[in-house]
């Protein structure tokens, strides 16, 4: 008898917890209200093919020499950067034309030369001190063999949808629908050497830490991979869960608004074989305990290879997953408190 009274009451807690966590999961759902979903649409659509192919191409030419850390064409890209912040009339958080954050050769190893995160910024109207970042790593593979690695898809294309959200926000601003919060548009160097640009930036970080809200990483979201041929109409999510359940519900509320993409989910899983959620740089930021969404189209025949071009992105997919990616942020920004962070 004691045994089954025993049993019986394992069976009640058990209940009880489940029925708890079911009415916070609920409880996170309706609290996620997009009430200004008409300005969301407007400004997404501002976000286009045509000019994300433009960046793309620009990025990826053969003109910035695969874009090495350190080396001359990653710094002709860095500046190609700057240069277009300044006309958009987007500002650096430096608070003067100067949008570096400069990085030693002493950071780096392997011989890697002095190189530079590049930083935009639009402020917040209402928590200016609460910060969102949404970054892509501006680097690729440089010169090989006489090739050159052009890294359309890695990592132009994530670099591309920065400019594309910055302008978007820029001019939701300039008429008056500018965000609560203040966004940081941050492009990172030394990804592929090994994250330096990210681990750089989290030990001089420019926002404190602590005020910093999430970050929207972005690398490689261009093509499609192999397991999604036949159902191109999808996008990998990373890590949102793994520090804030409410970040994973904001993402697919704003996927189900406005974009309808397929999630998927499957490097997201714990102990995934390739680890693609410490391959990136929003993984510097996580290991701060600041929550993380990495946005990932898979790997493809052409990843880190000189065939990774700009004629081989699907540049209408990449407008679709950027809008995802800023009405997510849109969100972030503009809603009434900052989101929890409820799991290590």
């Amino acid at each position: 008898m004691k045994i089954l009274l025993f049993a019986s009451a394992l069976t009640l807690v058990g209940s009880c917890a489940t029925k708890r966590y079911t009415e916070k999961i609920q409880d996170i759902k309706d609290g996620i209200v997009f009430e200004d979903a008409n300005q969301i649409n407007t400004y997404a659509k501002t976000i286009t093919a045509e000019e994300l192919s433009d960046h793309v191409y620009a990025f990826s030419s053969d003109e910035n020499q695969g874009r090495k850390t350190g080396e001359f064409g990653h710094h002709k890209a860095t500046h190609f950067l700057k240069d277009y912040y300044i006309k958009e009339g987007i500002s650096s958080p430096f608070g003067t034309d100067n949008y570096y954050q400069n990085i030693p050769e002493s950071f780096f190893t392997n011989g890697i030369k002095s190189s530079q995160n590049v930083l935009a910024f639009i402020e917040g109207s209402e928590l200016p001190n609460q910060i969102l970042i949404i970054s892509a790593h501006s680097d690729h593979e440089g010169i090989k063999d006489s090739l050159i690695y052009n890294g359309a898809d890695d990592n132009a294309s994530g670099t591309s949808a920065l400019l594309e959200m910055a302008q978007a926000f820029q001019k939701a601003k300039n008429e008056g629908f500018g965000p609560k919060r203040s966004i940081l548009f941050l492009h990172l160097t030394g990804e592929e050497e090994g994250l330096y640009g990210s681990r750089y930036y989290i030990e001089h970080p420019v926002f404190a830490l602590d005020s910093t809200i999430a970050n929207l990483n972005i690398d490689m979201i261009g093509r499609v991979d192999k397991y999604h041929k036949d159902n191109p109409n999808y996008i990998y999510i990373i890590g949102a869960d793994r520090l804030s359940t409410e970040l994973h519900y904001i993402s697919e509320a704003a996927n189900n608004k406005f974009t309808q993409l397929e999630l998927d989910y499957r490097y997201n899983v714990e102990n995934e074989p390739n680890q693609y959620y410490s391959r990136s740089d929003h993984y510097n930021f996580a290991r701060k305990g600041i929550p993380v969404i990495f946005y990932f189209n898979g790997e493809h025949e052409d990843y880190h290879q000189p065939t990774d071009t700009a004629d081989k992105i699907n540049f209408p997919l990449l407008a679709k997953r950027t809008q995802l990616i800023f009405s997510t942020a849109w969100y972030l920004a503009n809603c009434p408190k900052k989101i929890n962070v409820d799991k290590n």
